[in-house]
């Protein structure tokens, strides 16, 4: 697992909750909400902190071995070994759709090129209206 080998590298102790939190993300392989990890977590480790749990998914998400996105009014993270992709997020029926990671690459290099401004779109989550409900505006 890549994101014990990045802790050690950077210098961080690898506690049993770390490494807890880290198995959970990698583990599922879906997005999950803090709360979400954190009753994966006290499920397997019961006594875990929130706040415990709140510190490493923000060390983890620094140190590169996280993404955290917003989709709605939640945090979602995922492990980074998932690749990077992008969301497509329905405002009125709250459908989400996966899209391809290069979607933003002529976006990145144009204002590379451009401005000289290296953006970070590794993550992108984008509100409007799906089909179905754009149909019925």
């Amino acid at each position: 697992m890549t994101c014990v080998i990045t802790l050690r590298q950077k210098g961080y102790k690898l506690t049993p909750q770390r490494r807890l939190i880290a198995d959970i993300l990698h583990d599922t392989g879906a997005h999950l909400t803090a709360d979400e990890i954190i009753a994966h977590a006290q499920e397997r480790m019961p006594g875990v902190d929130k706040s415990t749990v709140y510190r490493t998914l923000d060390l983890l998400e620094e140190a590169g071995c996280v993404f955290k996105s917003r989709i709605g009014d939640t945090f979602v993270y995922h492990h980074a070994e998932e690749g990077h992709h992008h969301h497509l997020v329905c405002r009125k029926c709250g459908k989400t759709v996966e899209c391809a990671e290069d979607l933003f690459a002529p976006l990145e290099q144009s204002l590379a090129r451009d401005y000289g401004f290296h953006v970070d779109l590794h993550h992108v989550v984008m509100n409007g209206l799906c089909q179905a409900c754009a149909k019925e505006t």
